[in-house]
């Protein structure tokens, strides 16, 4: 990804590419194959986006304090294309804006027990017109309650939590799996008891 000027958000997006586009077939997946959503997303990536300024521009909420431990489950796999993949991200966690999602009604540990960053986005080190690429933070125990969005959604799991869509069943997902949430689908995720969730997502943009 030759146009990222920031060198830490390159590592990150290319252990992320490895990780997804021709494995995602190995790799268990919740809501369909991803194989097709993440080989796009790339590909429009190697579209030049508009870099940003690697400063933080607010405060980061206090559940970023739970990014150490995450990243600590995350490096448990035996995948060490994940472990690099993990250590990316660690490098330029603490550069993120971290924002806590509004509109929500959320249990009341909801609020201070989560966080969004973008690495590519509107609030990231760098912007792209038809991919958006994040992260989600979620403490143990605390549910991110139902949401939808119209883009098309995958998530990398880094640190395992439980997914669910729609009225289904809640679905365990450990480090390098995934999950496909198809355009307004109602989903949720929550954090074990003992680790935070931590995962990756890509929202597809484009037409």
């Amino acid at each position: 990804m030759t146009w990222l000027s920031d060198g830490d958000l390159a590592a990150v997006v290319a252990a992320h590419r490895a990780q997804t586009v021709g494995q995602i077939v190995g790799v268990a997946a919740m809501g369909g194959d991803l194989a097709a959503f993440f080989a796009r997303c790339h590909g429009a990536l190697a579209v030049a986006g508009e870099n940003r300024s690697t400063s933080r521009a607010e405060p980061a909420p206090p559940v970023t304090d739970q990014i150490p431990a995450a990243a600590a489950a995350a490096r448990g796999t035996d995948d060490p294309g994940l472990i690099a993949l993990v250590d990316a991200f660690a490098a330029l966690a603490d550069r993120l804006t971290w924002r806590r999602r509004e509109g929500l009604a959320g249990a009341a540990d909801f609020a201070d027990g989560h966080a969004n960053a973008d690495l590519i986005g509107p609030a990231g080190l760098a912007d792209h017109d038809q991919v958006r690429l994040g992260v989600s933070l979620v403490a143990p125990g605390v549910t991110y309650p139902n949401h939808n969005h119209p883009p098309e959604e995958g998530y990398l799991v880094l640190s395992g939590g439980a997914w669910r869509q729609g009225d289904g069943p809640w679905m365990d997902r450990g480090p390098g799996q995934t999950v496909h949430n198809v355009p307004h689908i109602v989903h949720a995720m929550r954090a074990g008891p003992e680790a935070p969730l931590l995962a990756l997502w890509m929202l597809w943009l484009g037409a």
